[in-house]
């Protein structure tokens, strides 16, 4: 059984669904139990052509919920008769279904389940143990996401930035349960970009890209965070590297730059050192410089200060922190470096152990509490 294919296909059998009539939450419902059949028969018969397979499934499974429902017998005009048997139709609407999912009208955390459901072909048990909710719950979330976008028009254009920030949130959660989530945002973002040629979306792909080649190093083997100076180069990704930068290379040849661009090749830099002391952080100012003037966010305002301690030397990188939000997230812990690397041990500890009570997960309680006791262990006699 192919559980990739099914993925794949999962887009387009909906769309075909939703175009010719259905709901869009009664289609998604119909294409979810067209999957667990193919799981059940395609390994002992598999289908000649499997998207056709999937289609003709899924609408019988529409019509038969459709004719069972007695509050939706008013559709069955659109219902009474099935097409025939025969290969699915090649139109192919995966780029609206990724509009639709990341509709502004939903959260961030229901356009992400929606999202994986719909276009990712995971199951509601796969997000669930994902994001480490109750399946129930998960449940819930999709239901009421599907409803609310199910009064949408499909053939409108959508939101390519929300989009690909959808992805982005998906990207950064890593990997949890049974499902890595980071590879399954490569896979979206593939398919994305295969849809729609456009730039921003070849900067995230290339980014996702740089990323995930450093993922084998980012953990010690006691699940200890390594930090990026410290990490063993010789197990990062050489093959992916190689492809987002040139994925990179050929999305700034447009001029058209926007965030996700400038943060591929601020991790494209990154990867070009190959040890830590080789880094060329004055080129990585000047590519914060322009994420700045591209999104003034003080997230990237914070990590630009740790760039230009490296360029400049701590006293800029504080002077650099000084103007950034102090509410703003690891702002305390982006203290306690710039502190230590100024001498001032002391207070680097002490901001340590503050961040380590603000962090948001166990490898980074862990990682900032061994950090302040590292300073406090100097103080000793």
């Amino acid at each position: 059984m192919d559980e990739t294919l099914l993925r794949s296909l999962t887009p387009s059998v909906l769309g075909i669904l939703v175009r010719r009539g259905a709901d869009f939450a009664a289609a998604e419902d119909a294409v979810q139990d067209a999957l667990v059949e193919a799981v059940r028969v395609w390994p002992a018969d598999p289908p000649r052509d499997a998207k056709g397979w999937l289609v003709t499934v899924a609408w019988r499974r529409f019509l038969d919920a459709t004719r069972a429902d007695a509050a939706r017998r008013r559709r069955e005009d659109l219902v009474d008769e099935e097409p025939a048997p025969g290969p699915a139709p090649a139109v192919d609407d995966t780029l609206q279904l990724y509009f639709l999912c990341a509709h502004p009208s939903l959260t961030p955390s229901s356009a992400v389940a929606l999202t994986l459901r719909a276009v990712g072909g995971l199951t509601t048990r796969q997000i669930a143990q994902a994001y480490l909710v109750p399946e129930a719950t998960m449940a819930q979330r999709i239901s009421r996401a599907k409803r609310t976008v199910s009064g949408v028009r499909f053939d409108r254009t959508g939101d390519v930035a929300t989009v690909l920030r959808v992805l982005y949130l998906v990207f950064n959660e890593g990997y949890t349960g049974d499902v890595d989530l980071a590879a399954e945002a490569i896979r979206l973002t593939r398919q994305l970009a295969a849809a729609i040629d456009h730039p921003e979306v070849a900067g995230l792909l290339a980014l996702m890209l740089l990323h995930h080649a450093r993922r084998a190093a980012r953990t010690a083997p006691d699940g200890s965070l390594v930090p990026l100076a410290e990490q063993d180069r010789s197990r990062w990704d050489t093959t992916s590297i190689a492809e987002g930068v040139e994925i990179l290379q050929a999305a700034l040849a447009r001029d058209r730059l926007g965030e996700f661009q400038a943060q591929a090749a601020i991790a494209a830099l990154h990867a070009d050192a190959l040890v830590a002391e080789e880094t060329d952080w004055v080129q990585i100012v000047e590519w914060y410089d322009e994420l700045v003037r591209l999104t003034d966010s003080p997230v990237v305002r914070l990590n630009r200060a740790v760039a230009v301690c490296e360029a400049d030397g701590p006293r800029a990188g504080l002077a650099a922190l000084a103007a950034v939000d102090a509410t703003v997230p690891r702002h305390t812990a982006v203290a306690a470096y710039l502190h230590e690397r100024d001498g001032d041990l002391t207070a680097a500890a002490r901001l340590y152990a503050e961040a380590a009570r603000k962090a948001p997960n166990l490898a980074e309680v862990n990682h900032l509490t061994r950090q302040a006791a590292r300073l406090n262990s100097r103080g000793r006699p």
